[in-house]
């Protein structure tokens, strides 16, 4: 277990907030803030050479912690998420720069690379870790939740997978066959009745494997019932590929015939 954890729930800012509070007045802080930062001053006292350019490389190990926060706060900005066209552009970017860093930094050894798992790492490495986390074609927002238990489990999760599940062959082949399902589903009414309302789900078929995922993977743990509510978008296709419900009874329902 991290006895350090929680660390992770405050953000860099206010804990280089609390710390100058504290070299300003250390009454003025709590008891335990007091005791963490006393602590804090006499192993960097007691470092082998804590001259100018020790001082320079914990500042440095900051900057890399921010860098971190940045991209687990921000990263899903800047995901390849559409095929189609270039992303919108956003201001703060993720570079170097923002972090008081630079790329004569990449091969500088940093501790803050324990944060995502992999150790004492060079910032060229940390880099990528985390582009390979946040910044791929999986966009994570998850910093608005507010129980630092949760926030701690997903990154622990993406980080330590890099957000990329391997699948087996078999699991590759199912999922394409839940996606031609679902694709030869909105085809077939496009063709059939056209002009109605098919509330289609027509650019979202990824709907159909992620549904089947999660319920397969809940009834493996144990559970025994599902309430799926959901928009109209897409209602068809999870009955008819999600649900079972026969593609007679729906086709039957559009033509507006009587049946049991």
């Amino acid at each position: 277990m991290d006895t350090l954890n929680y660390l992770n729930s405050i953000s860099p800012e206010q804990l280089d907030s609390i710390y100058n509070q504290y070299k300003s007045d250390p009454q003025s802080v709590e008891a335990s803030w007091q005791r963490f930062f006393e602590g804090f001053d006499l192993g960097i006292s007691r470092m082998p050479s804590a001259g100018k350019g020790t001082q320079e490389f914990i500042g440095k190990e900051f900057n890399v912690i921010n860098l971190i926060n940045g991209y687990r706060s921000r990263g899903h900005l800047f995901t390849d998420t559409n095929p189609v066209r270039e992303r919108r552009k956003y201001l703060p970017t993720l570079d170097l720069e923002n972090f008081g860093l630079s790329a004569a930094d990449m091969e500088t050894v940093f501790h803050a690379g324990s944060l995502i798992g992999i150790g004492d790492a060079k910032l060229k490495d940390i880099l990528t870790a985390l582009k390979e986390t946040y910044c791929r074609s999986v966009g994570a927002e998850y910093k608005y939740i507010r129980n630092p238990e949760v926030v701690d489990w997903l990154e622990q999760k993406m980080e330590s997978s890099r957000n990329t599940r391997n699948f087996t062959i078999e699991e590759k082949k199912h999922i394409l066959q839940k996606l031609n399902e679902a694709v030869a589903f909105e085809n077939f009414l496009h063709t059939k009745f056209v002009g109605q309302k098919r509330f289609s789900l027509e650019g979202c078929e990824t709907l159909i494997p992620a549904l089947d995922a999660v319920i397969e993977s809940g009834a493996q743990l144990g559970l025994k019932e599902f309430v799926i509510g959901m928009a109209h978008r897409g209602r068809l296709n999870v009955l008819a590929n999600t649900l079972h419900k026969s593609y007679s009874e729906i086709f039957a329902e559009f033509e507006g015939l009587e049946y049991d």
